[in-house]
């Protein structure tokens, strides 16, 4: 599926989107690989045969656009980059709560707008939006977070609606928590946690199932998925502590 074809990896430097790029090339795929450490991405892109490195700042109109034209024509997208700060509405700030919603969201309508008159003019191409538990329903210490992912993955049914008579494929994957330097900053119980390794690794089979949206790990994501479906009351009861 993936041998020969070329994926932008956007937030590849930490993390998932690292241990995705080490997968990916596993499986054949060539690289672009993206984020605004220069250090880090030529240090990933020495480990790997397959991948060169395009710095880019997903918070800055320009450097999408400069880095696009750098990337160049290709196969498929994957949007991970990602910031986080557990932030609650009793103690909001300004500030980080609106990076995590320029990173999050906005930075992917960005690079999307660079990257979908292609796949339009093609009526192909592969859109990967990493999403997350969180984005399923109001969480505590939330605030920036949860808004932005749940933004993220509403933006690829929207997106999968409109290209559904195209070969362009959209897909939406919402991992839980995922051991990395933005997790490090939680200080309450994290359950079902995993290594970056290992979350790549259901990315991957994620993207090879076809399905449009796929949770993990289970049977922890049924909580969420099921929070869509009861009162929110009941669902803060088992999740507010």
């Amino acid at each position: 599926m993936f041998n020969g074809k070329t994926y932008w990896i956007v937030g590849a430097s930490e993390g998932l989107g690292r241990a995705l790029a080490k997968s990916l090339s596993n499986e054949g795929a060539k690289l672009v690989v993206s984020a605004r450490s220069e250090q880090r991405l030529k240090s990933l892109a020495g480990e790997l045969p397959n991948a060169r490195c395009v710095v880019m700042d997903v918070c800055d109109k320009n450097s999408v656009e400069l880095a696009s034209q750098q990337v160049g024509e290709i196969d498929g997208l994957i949007y991970c980059a990602g910031a986080y700060d557990p932030i609650g509405a009793l103690d909001w700030q300004n500030d980080k709560v609106l990076r995590m919603a320029d990173v999050n969201f906005q930075g992917a309508l960005r690079v999307l707008g660079e990257v979908m008159p292609s796949f339009s003019a093609r009526k192909a191409g592969h859109i990967v939006l990493i999403g997350s538990l969180a984005g399923f329903s109001g969480l505590p210490q939330a605030v920036g977070y949860g808004a932005s992912k749940s933004a993220l993955m509403h933006l690829a049914e929207n997106i999968k609606a409109d290209v559904a008579r195209t070969d362009i494929q959209v897909q939406v994957v919402n991992p839980g928590f995922i051991k990395t330097r933005l997790t490090d900053k939680n200080d309450f119980d994290m359950p079902s946690i995993m290594e970056p390794d290992q979350a790549a690794t259901a990315v991957v089979n994620a993207m090879k199932s076809g399905r449009f949206s796929t949770s993990f790990p289970r049977p922890f994501s049924w909580i969420f998925k099921l929070s869509r479906f009861v009162p929110l009351s009941l669902f803060h009861r088992i999740v507010v502590r």
